[in-house]
């Protein structure tokens, strides 16, 4: 009895007994052998989690975050004034006395790129906040209401679209002038097709999930539906498109000032390389410098842009 109990294989199972003695307990180690422990974690944890082991974007992020440091609290550190001028001193190259050399009046670079970092970057921020601000009202309204609404909004951007970005900006800076406010306000109110564009496509297939339709049928407000429950759940490619929308505000800023039409009140990193442009075969740190910062500025947004786009995506 006790050989068929174990060797069961050529035995008609008909003959097969068992007793109690035959059965035991399994332990505790046993039981939990075969389980595999994940630590309970969310979307945005993941995306944290996914976003730390992309080096290129943890470059970006300290980049950014030192560029910043820099805007802040650069020039209250330094013994110049960003209007000091010394003529004795003029274009002189980078030295221990002045880390980035002097301009053609004297005044040191150094603190002049620092206060050009408060001007750039506040210029891309407060751009990209207003393209946000109008591409995602516009493309939530475009991509729940659908139907002619849609068709109608989409017409117009492609209408808007049709002509060049550069020469709406060129209008508006002619006829409102050349300040800081009016330079963000124009790179913003012409850089937010590509915003509602992707906010149009997220609401265009987040708007049939189920707790849309279960909105819907509570008698929620429209506007609600939009700005809480769409608008919050296409946040990830939102983000992105914000973040790419920094360094392009920026260099949009630089290019203003190439042609002319930049900031008159302050140094910003534009104007400075605008300036250094004109002294580049005899005194070529007065470019190299306010243009290695621009570059690596756009350069870190652009890391952290498309660390973002891998970090959000949820296919990932």
């Amino acid at each position: 009895m006790e050989n068929n109990a174990l060797n069961p294989v050529n035995t008609d199972p008909a003959e097969i007994h068992f007793t109690e003695a035959d059965f035991r307990p399994v332990p505790q180690e046993e039981r939990n052998a075969d389980k595999i422990y994940r630590p309970l974690s969310t979307f945005l944890k993941d995306a944290v989690y996914r976003f730390k082991k992309n080096r290129l974007g943890l470059v970006g992020i300290i980049i950014i975050f030192i560029m910043i440091l820099i805007a802040i609290f650069g020039p209250m550190f330094s013994r110049y004034d960003i209007n000091d001028q010394n003529i004795p001193q003029m274009n002189q190259t980078p030295s221990s006395e002045h880390w980035m050399g002097t301009d053609n009046l004297g005044r040191d670079i150094c603190v002049r790129v620092m206060y050009g970092a408060r001007v750039s970057l506040k210029v891309g921020f407060l751009a990209a906040l207003v393209a946000f601000a109008i591409g995602a009202t516009y493309g939530v309204i475009a991509g729940y209401c659908g139907g002619w609404v849609d068709t109608i909004m989409m017409r117009i951007i492609e209408i808007i679209d049709s002509v060049p970005q550069t020469l709406y900006i060129i209008l508006l800076i002619t006829v409102w002038g050349r300040s800081m406010t009016n330079v963000y306000l124009v790179i913003g109110l012409t850089g937010w097709i590509g915003t509602a564009r992707t906010v149009r496509g997220e609401v265009l297939s987040l708007k049939t999930r189920e707790y849309i339709m279960a909105a819907q049928i509570s008698n929620v407000k429209p506007v609600k539906i939009m700005f809480k429950h769409l608008v919050t759940n296409a946040i990830a490619p939102i983000l992105v498109s914000l973040t790419l929308t920094v360094p392009a505000a920026i260099f949009l800023e630089a290019y203003l000032q190439f042609i002319g039409l930049g900031i008159v009140t302050e140094p910003s990193w534009g104007a400075l390389a605008s300036e250094g442009l004109k002294y580049i075969k005899t005194f070529p740190h007065m470019l190299v410098f306010p243009s290695l910062f621009i570059s690596i500025t756009i350069l870190a947004f652009n890391f952290v842009g498309d660390a973002l786009r891998d970090a959000l995506d949820p296919k990932m």
